[in-house]
C-alpha cells in the first residue's frame, strides 16, 4: 500500500497531467444529469452525449418524460444499453421528483440514492458536479487506477474503495481527484494495453511493473520510487 507522501506525488501527478478534467456527459442542469448519469451505466459518455443531444431537445422536464408512453422513451434511447429498464426507470425517477421533490432534484446523497436507477455512483456524480458537494464517485476506472496504484486493496469493494480514498485525499480535492483519476484511467492508465513506459507513476505501480517485464522492457522500470 503506498504511503501518505507517496499517494501526494500520484495525485500531483494526475493534476499535471489532466489539469482540466472535468465532468464529460454533457448538460445544462441538475436534473439533465442526473438522466445523463443514469444512462452512461454499462455505456460509453461519447454514446450518452451523442444520444442526449435529441433527446434534452425533446424533454426538458421531470413531466416531459412523463407525458409519453413507455414504449416511446425506449425508442429514443434506443441505442444505449440496458435502454428497456433505464427507460423506466428515468419515468420512476421523473414520477418521484414531480411527487416528492416539487419537480426538484435532491441535494442531499440519501435522497438521490432513493430514486429509481440511481445508485451510490451516481448519487456522488451528482452532489459533487451540480451541487459541489465533496464526493469521490467510484467507477471502474477509479477502482483500477486505485487498486493498480496499490492505494486501495485489490479485494475491496466498490465501497471500500470510497471510503479509503476519502481517508487518504483531502476533502477539498475529492471532486477534482475523481475527475482526475476517471481521465487518467479512460485515456491512459487504460484496462488494456495501459501506458506504462510513458507514465510519470511507473516507479510506484506494481502493475506497471509487471506490464513492463511481460513486454520484455524491465529494463527501463526506475529503479527509485517517486514520492518516497
Amino acid at each position: 500500500m503506498l504511503n501518505k507522501k507517496q499517494i501526494r506525488y500520484c495525485l500531483d501527478q494526475m493534476a499535471e497531467m489532466f489539469p482540466q478534467a472535468k465532468c464529460e456527459l454533457n448538460h445544462s442542469n441538475p436534473f439533465e444529469l442526473v438522466i445523463a448519469v443514469l444512462l452512461s451505466a454499462q455505456c460509453t459518455d461519447v454514446l450518452v452525449n451523442k444520444v442526449t443531444k435529441e433527446l434534452f431537445k425533446k424533454y426538458k422536464t421531470p413531466e416531459d418524460f412523463l407525458t409519453v408512453s413507455l414504449e416511446e422513451l425506449q425508442q429514443d434511447i434506443r441505442s444505449i444499453g440496458l435502454y428497456r429498464n433505464k427507460a423506466k426507470n428515468i419515468q420512476k425517477l421523473s414520477k418521484s421528483l414531480l411527487e416528492q421533490h416539487d419537480g426538484q432534484v435532491p441535494r442531499s446523497r440519501d435522497e438521490l440514492m432513493q430514486l429509481a436507477g440511481v445508485g451510490r455512483k451516481t448519487a456522488n456524480v451528482v452532489a459533487s458536479v451540480a451541487f459541489r458537494e465533496p464526493a469521490i464517485a467510484v467507477d471502474t476506472h477509479v477502482e483500477r487506477v486505485s487498486k493498480r496504484l496499490a492505494m486501495c486493496r485489490w479485494k475491496d469493494s466498490v465501497l471500500e474503495v470510497e471510503r479509503t480514498l476519502m481517508r487518504k485525499v483531502p476533502k477539498d480535492e475529492w471532486a477534482d481527484t475523481h475527475h482526475r483519476m476517471i481521465f487518467f484511467g479512460r485515456y491512459h492508465c487504460k484496462a488494456r494495453n495501459p501506458n506504462c513506459p510513458e507514465c510519470p507513476l511507473l516507479s510506484l505501480c506494481r502493475e506497471g511493473k509487471k506490464q513492463m517485464k511481460k513486454r520484455g522492457l524491465a529494463d527501463m522500470i526506475p529503479n527509485k520510487e517517486e514520492g518516497t
